[in-house]
C-alpha cells in the first residue's frame, strides 16, 4: 500500500512537471511569435488569396493548445474573459435581430487598440479603373482570435483589398483607397464625426483623377453579435451583408435602385447572405454617406465584429461574383 501511494505521488509530480514545462514552452513560443517578423498583414492577405490556411496552422502552428481546445469545446477564450459570462446562468436570451447601422464612430480610440492601418499588399497601377473601394471607417475590425498572436488585425480595409483582388481577377478593373484615413483625421485636427468628410475628399480626388470610375463602394462592418451576422450556405459559413442607403440627398433613388439590383443578384445566387437594404434618414444619422457623389454609390456592411476573416473571405467571393454579374449582365436570368 505504501509503495502504491508513493507511485501515485511520483506520477502526480511528473504530471505537474510536464504541465510546468509545457506552460513555459508555450509562453516562450507565444512571445517569440509576437515578436517575429515572419508573419504580417501583407503576407496573411496573400495567404488568403492563394487559398492557404487562414490561421497559418501549416507554417506557423499556434502553440497555445489549452486555450484553443477550451475555445473549441466550450467557447471559452482565456484571453477574453468575457466569454465565460456567455455560459450557463449568465447567458442572456437571444432577441430578434433588427436591421441597423451604427452612425456613431465615437469608439475610434478603442478601435485603435485592436485594429490598425494596413498597406495594400499588391499595389498595381490601373489606368482605367471602373470600381473604387474605400472605407470611411477603416479601423472597423473583425474577430482576431488565433490571429492576434501574429499581430494580424483583420478589418474592413483587409476585406477591401481582398475584394479588389477578386474583382481584378474577374476582369473588373478595381482600385482601393489605401491612404491612412485615421492619420488624415489627426493631421487635420478632426475627430471621428468627420470620417465621411475625410473619405469624401479622397473620393472626389479619385473621381477627378479617373474619369473611368463608375462604381463607388464603401465597405463597413456591423456591430451586432455573431448570430445576426453569420449564415451557412452549402455547408460554408458566410458573413452576412447589409446595404445602407441614405435618403437625404437628390441621388438617393438612383442609389436605392443600384443597391436593390445588386441585392437581387445576391439573393438569387446566395439566398440568406443579404439582410436586405436599410434606408437611413432623420436626426442622429448622416443620411448622405457621400452617396450624393454618384448614382452608383454603394455602402455595404460586410459581416460584424464577431465574424472571422475566413467567413468574410467567403462573402467577398460571393460579392465579387454578384458585382461581376451586375456590371456585365446576369446571363442566367
Amino acid at each position: 500500500m505504501k509503495l502504491k501511494g508513493s507511485s501515485k505521488k511520483r506520477v502526480f509530480k511528473s504530471i505537474i512537471c510536464l504541465v510546468i514545462i509545457y506552460l513555459l514552452f508555450s509562453i516562450t513560443f507565444y512571445y517569440s511569435l509576437r515578436n517575429s517578423n515572419n508573419v504580417n498583414n501583407t503576407k496573411f492577405i496573400n495567404f488568403l488569396l492563394e487559398g492557404g490556411n487562414s490561421h497559418l496552422l501549416e507554417e506557423h502552428k499556434l502553440i497555445d493548445i489549452v486555450n484553443s481546445s477550451t475555445n473549441y469545446l466550450f467557447n471559452i477564450d482565456f484571453k477574453n474573459p468575457s466569454t465565460i459570462l456567455n455560459l450557463g446562468i449568465f447567458k442572456e436570451k437571444s432577441s430578434s435581430i433588427e436591421l441597423e447601422y451604427n452612425d456613431d464612430y465615437s469608439n475610434l480610440e478603442e478601435l485603435k487598440k485592436v485594429s490598425s492601418y494596413i498597406e495594400d499588399p499588391n499595389p498595381v497601377d490601373i489606368n482605367n479603373p471602373i470600381v473604387y473601394i474605400y472605407n470611411s471607417h477603416q479601423l472597423e475590425n473583425y474577430n482576431s482570435t488565433n490571429l492576434d498572436i501574429y499581430g494580424i488585425t483583420p478589418n474592413v480595409l483587409m476585406a477591401s483589398y481582398l475584394l479588389k483582388e477578386k474583382l481584378n481577377s474577374r476582369g473588373i478593373s478595381t482600385i482601393v483607397e489605401d491612404a491612412n484615413l485615421t492619420e488624415f483625421l489627426s493631421l487635420n485636427g478632426w475627430d471621428h464625426t468627420n470620417s465621411y468628410k475625410a473619405s469624401r475628399i479622397f473620393i472626389l480626388d479619385k473621381k477627378n483623377k479617373y474619369s473611368s470610375l463608375k462604381y463607388f463602394i464603401d465597405i463597413h462592418r456591423d456591430s451586432v453579435g455573431r448570430s445576426g451576422t453569420t449564415t451557412n450556405i452549402g455547408g460554408k459559413d458566410y458573413a452576412k451583408i447589409l446595404f445602407v442607403v441614405g435618403l437625404e440627398h437628390d441621388n438617393y433613388k438612383d442609389n436605392l435602385k443600384t443597391s436593390e439590383e445588386i441585392n437581387g443578384i445576391v439573393d438569387k445566387y446566395y439566398p440568406g447572405l443579404s439582410k436586405g437594404i436599410l434606408k437611413k434618414e432623420g436626426i442622429g444619422v448622416d443620411g448622405i454617406y457621400n452617396q450624393d457623389i454618384s448614382s452608383n454609390s454603394i455602402l455595404i456592411e460586410v459581416g460584424g465584429v464577431d465574424n472571422t476573416i475566413d467567413e468574410v473571405l467567403n462573402t467577398v467571393e460571393a460579392l465579387s461574383n454578384s458585382l461581376y454579374f451586375y456590371i456585365n449582365g446576369d446571363n442566367n436570368e
